[in-house]
This record gives C-alpha cells, structure tokens and sequence, in this order.
C-alpha cells in the first residue's frame, strides 16, 4: 500500500471516454460540447449581442479562479471577487458591451499566477487568440488542467499524513474485527504455521507434488538446517507466498488475508508450471541430442518458442499437449541434427525420447520434480 503516488490523470487517458474516437457517449458528450460552444457564438455575434451565456461562463471562471486559491490568499480573493463581481458585469451588458479585452487579459494574468510551471506554455498559446469563443474554450480546458493539478498536489501533500493514520485505522479496524470473530484468521494462522514448519524441516515440495521416489533429489543440501534458531518473520512470510505458488487448488483453506490476490496468485502458479515443463523438455532432448546442438543459441531459442507455445494449455489437456510437443520436439531435433550434419537418432532412441517427454505429464515425473524444486529453492530466502 502507497508505495506508488496517486494521481488525477490529466492525458489522454483522463479524456478518452468523452473521446469521440473511443466510445458513442464521448461522440454523444462531443457533439453536445461543440453545440453549446456554436450557441454561444451565435448570441454573440447577434445584433444586439446577447450576453447571458458569456456572464455564466464568466461566473463558473470566476469559482474555479477561487477554489484554486489557498486559505491565506485573503486579499487575491477580494480582488477577484471585485474584477469578476456578477452583478457588475451584468450590468454592464445591459448598458452596452463589457470590456473583453480587459477580462480576458485579467484572467489570463490571474491564470498564470496561479498555475503550475508546466501550464504556462498553454497559457502563452491562450493570449495569441483573438475569438472570444475560442479564447473562453480554452480558458476552460486549463482552468481544468489546473484544478487537476490542484488536486494532485492535495494529494501529494496529504500523502504522509494519510499514510501514517490509515495504518492505524485499518489495525484498529481490524482488531475490531478480531474481537468479534476470533476465528477469522484460522486459515492464515495454518498457512503461516505451515510455512514455519517447512523452514525448520528444510523439506519444500516441487510444484507438483512430488512423490518419494524423487524426494532425495528434492531435499535441500544436508546441513542447512543446522540452525537452531527460530525463523524469522520475513522468512516466514517468504515461505508463506512460496507455498502459495505450490497450492493445490482443491484446498479450500485459502488464506484469508489473501483472498482479494488469489487470482493473480493463480496466474503466477500456471507461469511456474509451465515454465517447469519448458525446462523438462529442454532437458529431455539435451539429454538425447548432445551438447554440440544445444551449443547453438538460434537451435535453442527455437525450441524454446515452439514449446512454450504448444505448453499454453499444458494445466487443462496435460497429455494431449505433451503428445504435441514430443512430436514436434523430435522433428526439430532430427532436423538440427541433420543440417549440422550429425548423426541423427535412431528409431529407438526417437521412441525412447518421444515417451520420456510424454512422461513429463506425470506429476511424479523425476525430471520434472527436480527442475520444480531447483525453481523454488531459487526463490527461497536464506537466513544471514
């Protein structure tokens, strides 16, 4: 939580649903927009011109001038509320036509007192227009940039503050909520527990769950876990978030702190298998097509992409997508074989090869445990 700033978007994003390039209701918004601005040039240009809705334009810049002033600004306040003041402009419309020139230089001054360095450019651009139309359009377009940077800087500056005192308000809400459902946390309290045994047994599982038969190759190297001393909590934690990548789905004692990332957790999970079963089959054909093949970085990268596209849907068809790849696998590796003009596989050998990538399916598949293991003893954190 807070570890990146927010912010208003001023940009394309912030627009684009009234965009009329994006979605019918910012055409709808557009073709309003350019209406309201039409009628507004029309009474203008009316003879006698008619100036109700340049004085309510003038009054909604008159506001938001105001609400971008800071509380201490006590005599800038005064002063806009006399240079803008309603019923003055008001009347000189009905006497006759208001000083345009002077209100818009007024405003346009004001304007760049008030805003930040990085509108002053769009500023300048305002002061080379000459229709009064246009000029009021733009003067409402920066007006709103401005009030966003407003914002952004309330937000900038509030931001300690809400950091320190949310912290304390979401743990007293959540003792709150631990005072009256003491087993709320049950599954988060099994989940941490679990992560505390795994790192004093110092017996992790592979992704898959492997079986006894490669539990030796799974283990971690003997004397590691020499240290009597008690894990610490961010070892704890690491483990804990390691187990999770290796849940199985059919466990419904989810932690409960975690229920809002599971999802993405789950996401991360089929990456890790995949990524597992990629290493696998490049193993496997190593094994059988020799260094001097897999010393070519185009032969590998090759494989690499052909694998990883047909493993796509390796968790929902597991044998109908490693039949696949061990097909396509022994074709690229005769084929590699045979342009570096080395011996190619024998019938026997491209049988033997063809069933021991199928055999990747296999949850207790040894190759596909150890590659498994050697993922999550990489991420495992190490005590100093």
């Amino acid at each position: 939580m807070w570890k990146r700033p927010f912010r208003l978007q001023t940009g394309k994003r912030a627009i684009c649903s009234f965009n009329p390039s994006y979605s019918v209701e910012g055409r709808f918004a557009e073709a309003m927009y350019n209406a309201f601005w039409n009628h507004l040039k029309e009474q203008l240009l009316s003879t006698p011109p008619d100036f109700t809705c340049a004085l309510e334009l003038l009054k909604d810049v008159k506001e938001t001038l105001l609400s971008l002033l800071l509380p201490w600004q006590n005599r800038l306040r005064n002063e806009i509320e006399e240079a803008l003041d309603t019923d003055l402009l008001k009347q000189e419309a009905e006497h006759g036509a208001p000083d345009v020139p002077h209100l818009s230089n007024y405003i346009l001054n004001l304007m760049a007192l008030l805003c930040a360095p990085v509108r002053d450019e769009a500023i300048q651009k305002l002061e080379t227009i000459r229709d009064p139309v246009q000029l009021l359009r733009g003067i409402f377009r920066v007006l709103g940039l401005m009030k966003m940077d407003m914002v952004n800087y309330t937000i900038q500056s509030f931001r300690p503050y809400l950091q320190e005192h949310s912290i304390q308000y979401e743990q007293a809400k959540f003792q709150e909520l631990l005072d009256k459902q003491p087993s709320l946390l049950d599954y988060t309290t099994k989940w941490l527990t679990k992560a505390a045994t795994d790192i004093t047994t110092l017996r992790p599982s592979s992704p898959d769950s492997p079986s006894s038969s490669c539990s030796m190759a799974c283990s971690l190297p003997s004397g590691a876990g020499n240290n009597s001393e008690p894990p610490s909590p961010t070892m704890v934690l690491y483990q804990g978030y390691l187990n999770l990548l290796l849940w199985d789905p059919e466990n419904v004692e989810f932690p409960e702190t975690l229920l809002m990332d599971r999802i993405r957790l789950q996401e991360l999970v089929s990456q890790l298998r995949q990524l597992t079963v990629l290493a696998s089959v490049l193993l496997v054909a190593r094994s059988f097509s020799g260094e001097v093949l897999f010393r070519s970085p185009e032969f590998v990268d090759r494989l690499k992409c052909i694998t990883k596209a047909l493993t796509e849907e390796f968790i929902s068809r597991p044998e109908e997508t490693m039949l696949s790849v061990s097909e396509q696998v022994s074709q690229e590796v005769h084929q590699g074989l045979k342009d570096m003009g080395l011996t190619t596989l024998s019938s026997e050998n491209t049988a033997s090869l063809l069933g021991q990538l199928q055999n990747i399916t296999k949850k207790e598949n040894c190759i596909r445990c150890i590659v498994g293991v050697s993922a999550t003893l990489s991420w495992r954190p190490h005590s100093h």
